[in-house]
């Protein structure tokens, strides 16, 4: 079937809910594979051990969204599910780790903080009819912002610079939400169909939104995290 037998909104709705499906399985990987490496004996002793796994695996997620980010049109849609799910799974071993810093509370109550502002940053995005295309610009020089000033902080390790990076990165990343929602309905509304296409969009969609997800609850677990050492 054609795109023209649907209404333009249905399209940019049908894209959306494909999105969400792809992401919500994401983040179900990542969560599952955490706490499935978390309850293995002897996993994270090894990992607070051997710093380097941690790095490998973190350039390995580098790697993974770069060829995904730019190859994606080279792909098949085959390949293009695997790599997110991979993704997903990286991050998920990564995120074991959250264990050995934060009680398990903390991380839950982050988590559902998180899907809670997620949803209805999201549905704004939906809904607003206003354009939040002149906000890309004003985000992008933000993440170049937050990583300066992350890579920065490495160095003077101060804990009021770090909580000023956290808000504005809660912030960003908030915004972020309705903005990537809003983008991903537009190009849902200009999709001739639903064959390859149609699936490499809903993935390379799904990774953005992923990361926002990610990365807002990583800031927000700065200031909800109860760590287990105090």
């Amino acid at each position: 079937m054609m795109y023209s037998e649907y209404p333009v909104e249905s399209a940019g709705s049908t894209l959306l809910r494909r999105v969400f499906g792809w992401m919500t399985l994401g983040l179900s990987l990542t969560g599952v594979t955490a706490v499935a490496m978390n309850m293995i004996p002897g996993m994270q002793l090894a990992l607070k051990q051997h710093p380097g796994l941690i790095l490998v695996l973190v350039l390995m997620q580098l790697g993974v969204v770069l060829f995904l980010s730019f190859g994606i049109q080279r792909m098949s849609k085959e390949a293009a599910m695997a790599c997110f799910v991979f993704y997903a799974l990286l991050t998920g071993m990564t995120f074991s780790t959250l264990f050995l810093v934060y009680t398990g509370a903390s991380l839950a109550l982050t988590f559902f903080v998180c899907a809670g502002m997620f949803g209805a940053m999201a549905l704004y995005g939906m809904m607003t009819k206003s354009d939040l295309s002149g906000l890309g610009t004003f985000l992008i020089m933000g993440l170049v912002g937050l990583i300066i000033a992350g890579l920065i902080n490495m160095f003077l390790r101060s804990a009021q610079f770090d909580f000023i990076t956290s808000i504005f990165g809660v912030i960003i990343f908030t915004l972020f939400v309705a903005y990537d929602v809003q983008r991903i309905k537009q190009a849902g509304m200009h999709m001739l169909g639903e064959g390859d296409d149609m699936a490499k969009v809903s993935i390379i969609s799904a990774l953005s939104l992923y990361l926002d997800f990610i990365n807002l609850f990583l800031y927000l677990l700065r200031f909800l995290g109860q760590r287990r050492n105090d």
